[in-house]
């Protein structure tokens, strides 16, 4: 035979199939991506009718498990294409076309086999082509891997009466491409360090605990467990509701499968779990501390931070394999670190659920969103807040506000690693990056640069903050009228619940100015982590610079496109040029795919196309969950990547949705819609910070929105209404 490797062009030659009936079998549903489901669209005649779309097909579906026919949806069939004997097609119609099915339950069930036959055959679901001649012999035309299908992790089950329900962590942290090998099996081992932390310690920590999962070379979370409890789906669907709004009606609405009832757990496993955490982290003694001496509580926070940010890996004496194996038993213990961290923010956000409660209906949700704004040791919004002052320093230099104005950010960058920038905007730049470096767009993913190394991002902002002259715009003065706007809602809250008692207004005072003190944290856990990530990230440059030097790597850039094992096994000796070949192909096809299910099951299903959108709107309006309150009517500006982006003065940014990556843009955002998050996700939180109307969670904002259209956004009521056809149809 033929060596198809060596075949640059082919023509296929095979027997023509004058079929009676003919059309599609998909082995899994390609609108739902639920496996063990065939999906067959059939014609009369020849094949072609159904592939060009001229007819109107005879549907069905079946569960190839049981071979039960699920769905039957018969179609009019008016447009049949038959073969002629000289060779060529004809072409009939038929006003009332056939109301009988063109296929018997034999031929559905016989070729719902056949498809599986196939799908086991190329090891992935297929889209296949099929034809019956007139003798009833059952022909294969073609086959080809359904490319629209998300996959699945390695270990789902196969078997109909197991069903699991992965949560995407990337869509919790909005970030929808793809991990880096190397970003995603550091995950897995902070993974195994935190189950260490619960008393559940990892035979591998490299592999992970077996809740942590890849699919797509992106992470999901096993949440059966938590579904499968009281408990467990209570916590579950009420963070959902805050953090990533769109994701609690999915588990709401797949919680009634048998295969997902509650199941009895042992009180003492829960309470080992959480003896646990309190042996290792002291997590009370902290939590006492934040509750009484809150300022010693944030600044040994803040300590913290900076104890990680003077950590190196890169010790003098020690060979690469040793500094990669201290790096690693820094990321794994690292959940003893952020043990000293959370207990500091729970105690806010604790106290700001206590104080809603006791401030009852005396006080309206939006009302209490205002104690919000302005929050002080918010790491995120004090990174925002120096980058403007460092602007303010910048437009006192009209030739460096004419050049940055006249360059694009990617000159800027190459002129500043250069060291070629006029001197005030080196140094300053520079200064900036010694303190936010470590930060980055899609920071959570270690194998992608820094600003430290691309601070082409930054310029951009920097740029964009050199257009806004209005100084009531300006976002420290918004951020400071906030901070007064808080203070004097809290105070009004405190006076209203005075009318109820003495008692009650105390509480809510001690409560509220608990919330002011320590929900700014918020942002410090992940702001830690990704501290420890850049030093990782340090190290493993160094190791990869040494790996190409050796020529078991082409490039040190490479060593992000490899597990943390298999960097081991390089170290060791192995050559691995075919390994990140195979992983960049991989990372590269994954980077096209646009579609990331936030809730994905074990059989395929993505809950999200099963989902009955109930809303009863125009089709101007659009809903999502109140974020920030407030109104504002502007131009629409659709952002689906941050660098490089321009977001002019009063636009609202409209996004997939956020990282702290993003949050440069909002200095200048007259107001914020997302696709994902909820009224606790990052985006919700700085946009209420600086006072910026906001909705988060609008399914399809990103294709019902285009740049240069005027729409308004009512933060406090959830609500986009478009109010203008575009001017522009570009997304940056």
């Amino acid at each position: 035979g033929l060596n198809q490797s060596n075949v640059k062009l082919a023509v296929v030659v095979q027997r023509m199939v004058q079929s009676s009936v003919a059309g599609v079998l998909f082995t899994a549903n390609p609108v739902t991506g639920k496996r063990r489901q065939a999906v067959i669209d059939a014609n009369p005649g020849l094949g072609e009718s159904v592939v060009s779309g001229a007819t109107n097909p005879d549907h069905f579906v079946v569960n190839t498990a049981t071979g039960e026919i699920i769905e039957r949806r018969l179609g009019d069939k008016r447009v049949v294409i038959s073969g002629t004997a000289g060779g060529g097609t004809l072409r009939s119609e038929s006003l009332d076309g056939s109301k009988e099915a063109c296929l018997t339950d034999d031929q559905i069930r016989a070729l719902a086999e056949l498809g599986a036959k196939v799908e086991a055959y190329y090891g992935t679901p297929q889209d296949t082509e099929w034809a019956i001649d007139p003798s009833g012999q059952l022909w294969l035309t073609q086959s080809r891997p359904i490319t629209t299908l998300y996959p699945l992790p390695a270990n789902a089950p196969t078997s109909e009466d197991v069903l699991r329900v992965y949560f995407s962590l990337n869509v919790f942290q909005g970030v929808y491409r793809p991990f880096t090998p190397a970003g995603g099996s550091l995950f897995h081992l902070i993974g195994s360090g935190i189950a260490a932390g619960v008393g559940y310690p990892q035979p591998d920590p490299l592999t992970g605990p077996p809740i942590v999962l890849d699919a797509g070379q992106r992470l999901y979370l096993d949440v059966t467990p938590l579904l499968r409890n009281k408990l467990g789906r209570r916590l579950l669907i009420g963070a959902a509701g805050f953090g990533e709004a769109r994701s609690a009606p999915l588990f709401k609405q797949v919680i009634g499968d048998p295969r997902l009832s509650l199941i009895p757990t042992k009180c003492w496993l829960l309470m080992r779990a959480i003896g646990s955490v309190f042996e290792k982290t002291q997590a009370p003694l902290y939590a006492l501390q934040a509750l009484f001496w809150p300022k010693a509580a944030v600044k040994r926070v803040q300590q913290t931070a900076e104890r990680v940010r003077a950590t190196s890996f890169i010790t003098p004496g020690r060979t690469p394999e040793e500094r990669l194996r201290g790096a690693e038993h820094f990321a794994g213990n690292f959940v003893k670190i952020i043990g000293g961290v959370a207990p500091v923010l729970s105690v806010g956000l604790g106290s700001q659920a206590i104080a809603g409660r006791l401030l009852g209906d005396i006080a309206k949700p939006e009302e209490r969103q205002v104690v919000l704004r302005g929050l002080p040791h918010n790491a995120t919004t004090e990174m925002d807040l120096e980058l403007w002052h460092l602007a303010q320093r910048l437009a006192r230099y009209p030739t460096i506000v004419e050049q940055m104005h006249a360059s694009t950010s990617e000159q800027l960058a190459q002129e500043y690693r250069a060291g070629i920038l006029p001197p005030q905007l080196q140094q300053g730049l520079a200064a900036f990056l010694a303190l936010y470096g470590h930060r980055g767009v899609a920071e959570i993913d270690l194998g992608l640069p820094r600003w430290s190394e691309d601070p082409t991002h930054i310029l951009g902002a920097l740029s964009n903050y050199l257009h806004l002259k209005d100084a009531n715009l300006a976002p420290n003065v918004q951020f400071q009228r906030g901070a007064q706007e808080a203070e004097s809602m809290l105070a009004e809250l405190v006076q209203r619940a005075r009318s109820k008692s003495w008692l009650r207004s105390r509480l809510v005072h001690f409560f509220l100015r608990r919330t002011r003190d320590l929900v700014g944290l918020r942002e410090m856990p992940k702001f830690t982590i990704i501290l420890m990530m850049v030093r990782i990230r340090e190290l493993l440059w160094s190791i990869g610079e040494g790996l190409e030097q050796d020529e078991r790597l082409e490039t040190a850039e490479d060593i992000f496109f490899l597990t943390l094992r298999e960097i081991h096994r390089a170290l060791a000796g192995q050559d691995m040029h075919n390994v990140v070949r195979d992983h960049r192909s991989d990372y590269d096809f994954e980077l096209r795919r646009h579609h990331i299910p936030r809730v994905l099951l074990s059989d395929g299903t993505e809950l999200s196309a099963l989902a009955i959108d109930e809303a009863d709107e125009a089709p101007s309006v659009l809903r999502g969950t109140p974020a920030s309150p407030g109104r504002v009517t502007a131009k629409a500006r659709v952002v689906l990547d941050p660098t490089g982006a321009y977001l002019a003065p009063g636009e609202i940014l409209v996004a997939p949705s956020t990282d702290p990556g993003w949050t440069p843009l909002f200095l200048t955002a007259g107001g914020l819609v997302m696709e994902m998050g909820g009224a606790i996700s990052h985006g919700a939180v700085v946009a209420r910070e600086y006072g910026i109307p906001a909705v988060v969670g609008v399914a399809g904002a990103i294709e019902r929105i285009t740049t240069g259209q005027q729409i308004t956004v009512d933060g406090a009521a959830g609500k986009i209404i478009i109010e203008e056809p575009a001017e522009e149809s570009t997304a940056d």
